[in-house]
């Protein structure tokens, strides 16, 4: 999420902090163990290390698919399947949204797929990078968290 130094080291050299980050075609493949989620309701007893693998491919300087499956909140298996859109930059990190479907929360749909679009900012340097995204909470089926997940790169 702290991860555009890509996308806008043109910029940088322009002097420019804040703005809109040219759609090009990129290759680079990441990994990730899941998540850390640091919960809005911390006396509910959730789950906040939310291991699992998953993986994303940015296609673009603006955009990237990702899927992947971990252990999440309510201490059941989810799986989640989307597109991350960040054409907006701030110095180094890129800011946007991910969308997609996820399943696996027993409140939601009763575990089946639902979908969703959740607010999230990258930050990358080298073969590292950060997704910090603000999961809101809905009604008593979801838990509002800030979520953390760290990210290598394998290509």
């Amino acid at each position: 999420m702290f991860l555009a130094c890509a996308a806008t080291d043109a910029q940088a050299e322009q002097g420019n902090l804040f703005g809109l980050i040219e759609s090009q075609p990129i290759s680079e493949a990441w990994l990730n163990g899941g998540f850390y989620s640091e919960h809005f309701d911390r006396d509910k007893g959730l789950n906040n290390n939310n291991y699992g693998l998953g993986g994303e491919y940015r296609f673009s300087t603006v955009a990237s698919a990702t899927a992947g499956r971990f252990y999440n909140s309510d201490r059941e298996y989810s799986n989640y399947v989307g597109v991350y859109y960040q054409p907006v930059y701030i110095g180094p990190v890129r800011l946007g949204v991910v969308a997609g479907g996820f399943n696996g929360y027993p409140k939601m749909r009763h575990g089946d797929w639902f979908l969703a679009a959740i607010p999230v900012a990258s930050f990358e340097y080298k073969q590292v990078g950060l997704n910090l995204a603000i999961i809101p909470s809905y009604k008593d089926r979801l838990y509002g968290a800030l979520s953390f997940q760290l990210k290598i790169k394998v290509f």
